[in-house]
C-alpha cells in the first residue's frame, strides 16, 4: 500500500512520531553525556582507597549516612595551579576563536559569493584537512616551527635572519596549531549563514545610499549574527579542553587544563581530584551553550510576533 504525501506527514507529526523525534535526541543526550556526567559528578565527591572508590550511602546501626566530599572542589578554587590553567585555557580559547572568526568570515563570505558551481570545490578545499590525521598535522607544525625547522631554514637562506627564532614552545605556536586546527569549524557555519541570505536586501540599501561597507555593517553582519555565534562556540569549547595541540606545540608558559587534567589522571592517579577539574571544566562550558540556547530563543520569539 501506498501513502501519499499527506498520509506520511500525518505519520510523522502524529503524537507518537513527535515523541520520537523529540525523544531519540533525548535518550542519546542521557546516555551518552548525562550518565557518563553523573558518573564523573559522582567520582569528584568520593574518597578513594587504593583503586577503590568508597560508597556515598552508607548504612549503619538503622542510620543512613551520606557522605560527600567537597575538598576538591575547595582546593580548586584556593590553589594558583588550578585558577590560572582555567584562566589560561579561557584566554587562549578565546584569542582562538576571535583570529579564527577575522579569517573565517572573509572566506566565508567569498565562498558563498562565488558562483554556485564553484563553491562545492570551495568547501572540498575546506574540509580536505579532514581526510589526514589530526595528530600527523600537529607533528607537520612541529617539524615548520622547530629552531631548525622549514621557516627557520628558509629566512636564513633568504638573509632576512641570522640566527633561528624561538617558535615552538611558545604562545604564538599554540595558537597557531589551534588557529589552523579550528578554523574549518568557523568557516562552515558562516558559509552555510552567509549563502541564505537574500541578496536583494544589499541592493536596496545601496539604491537607499548606503555605502558597500554601511551596507555590509548594518545587513551582512547582522544577518549572520547566528553563525558567528554558532561558529564561535564551535571553536571556543573544544579550544577549552584542547590537549594534544598545547602538549605538542605550546610550553611551560602554555599550562591549560586538558594537560592538568591528564596530570591528575594518569601522573598523580588521583581520580577524583581530576573528575573534579573535569566537573568544573564542563560547567564552564556550559556557560556560552546557555548564553547561545536563551539567544536563539529569543530570536525565534521576535521572529514569530
Amino acid at each position: 500500500m501506498r501513502l501519499s504525501l499527506s498520509d506520511l506527514h500525518d505519520r510523522v507529526t502524529g503524537p507518537w512520531g513527535r515523541k520520537a523525534v523529540i525523544g531519540v535526541p533525548l535518550v542519546f543526550l542521557l546516555v551518552f553525556f548525562l550518565l557518563p556526567f553523573l558518573v564523573v559528578m559522582k567520582i569528584s565527591v568520593s574518597e578513594m582507597e587504593n583503586v577503590v572508590f568508597k560508597d556515598l550511602l552508607l548504612w549503619s546501626d538503622g542510620v543512613l549516612q551520606l557522605k560527600i566530599k567537597l575538598g576538591n572542589y575547595l582546593f580548586i578554587g584556593e590553589d594558583e595551579l588550578y585558577l590560572s590553567a582555567y584562566l589560561s585555557s579561557l584566554k587562549f580559547a578565546a584569542i582562538t576563536t576571535v583570529l579564527c572568526l577575522f579569517i573565517a568570515y572573509p572566506f566565508a563570505y567569498f565562498m558563498a559569493r562565488s558562483p554556485a558551481d564553484k563553491r562545492p570545490a570551495l568547501l572540498m578545499l575546506v574540509m580536505l584537512p579532514f581526510w589526514t590525521s589530526f595528530l600527523l598535522r600537529v607533528y607537520a607544525w612541529k617539524m615548520l616551527l622547530a629552531d631548525n625547522g622549514v621557516f627557520n631554514n628558509l629566512a636564513l637562506l633568504a638573509g632576512l635572519i641570522d640566527e633561528p627564532v624561538k617558535m615552538m614552545n611558545t604562545p604564538f605556536s599554540l595558537v597557531l596549531g589551534m588557529v589552523y586546527t579550528y578554523l574549518p569549524f568557523m568557516i562552515l557555519p558562516l558559509y552555510a549563514n552567509l549563502v541564505k541570505m537574500d541578496l536583494r536586501l544589499l541592493e536596496a540599501a545601496l539604491d537607499l545610499g548606503a555605502t558597500p561597507w554601511q551596507a555590509f555593517w548594518r545587513i551582512t553582519v547582522p544577518l549572520s549574527k547566528s553563525g558567528i555565534i554558532a561558529g564561535a562556540l564551535l571553536v571556543f569549547i573544544p579550544c577549552v579542553g584542547e590537549f594534544v595541540i598545547p602538549e605538542l606545540l605550546g610550553g611551560p608558559q602554555t599550562l591549560m587544563i586538558g594537560r592538568v587534567l591528564w596530570d591528575e589522571f594518569f601522573s598523580n592517579n588521583d581520580w577524583p581530584m581530576a573528575a573534579s577539574v573535569a566537573v568544573v571544566m564542563v560547567l564552564l562550558i556550559i556557560v556560552p551553550i546557555a548564553l547561545f540556547n536563551k539567544y536563539q530563543a529569543e530570536n525565534s520569539g521576535g521572529a514569530r510576533a
